[in-house]
């Protein structure tokens, strides 16, 4: 399962490896890809991760989740 998360507040690549390590840091994540260029990142899962779950993950490294798409 790949997710499309649309992200807000990322301006570097700092940013965006915060990101990244915060979504590969959880069990489900196979892998990530974060584009800073249209703030959004692409997660595949190995197991089912709630939006709400998602968002808090991205939340707690203080950026904001303003949309998940299924891919």
């Amino acid at each position: 399962m790949k997710k499309k998360i649309m992200i807000e507040g990322m301006s570097c690549g700092h940013c965006s490896g915060r990101v990244e390590k915060a979504l590969n840091e959880q069990s489900a994540v196979k892998e990530v890809t974060v584009n800073l260029e249209g703030k959004y990142a692409e997660v595949e899962l190995s197991e089912d991760l709630s939006e709400e779950g998602i968002k808090e993950i991205i939340d707690e490294v203080g950026y904001e989740v303003t949309g998940i798409e299924n891919l």
